[in-house]
């Protein structure tokens, strides 16, 4: 949320700041669902969307990297951060696969 508006205010972007937002903040919302999920195939379901998204928001940061928008050192950290929480969501998926009950 802080990169959104770092990027309306400081770079007057407006369309990259409104994906990188979505996809952002979809991972937290998916993931708070999977905890409610109705059955394990829908906390895989629900998990798999929030690792998607932590995907498409890797892309959005790297796009607004090479456009420019943020320098190296601004994005390095952010995209770890993005990297990291894919790999939790990685682990996740494959231990909660491993452990399937219907």
């Amino acid at each position: 949320m802080k990169l959104s508006r770092f990027l309306n205010e400081e770079k007057n972007e407006h369309v990259l700041p409104k994906q990188v937002l979505r996809s952002g903040t979809s991972i937290g919302a998916n993931i708070e669902e999977s905890i409610g999920g109705q059955s394990h195939r829908d906390f895989i379901s629900k998990m798999s969307i929030a690792y998607k998204e932590a995907r498409e928001t890797l892309y959005w940061l790297r796009l607004l990297t090479n456009s420019d928008y943020l320098n190296r050192d601004q994005s390095e950290s952010i995209q770890g951060e993005c990297r990291e929480l894919i790999k939790i969501l990685t682990s996740i998926l494959n231990t909660s696969k491993q452990n399937k009950t219907t």
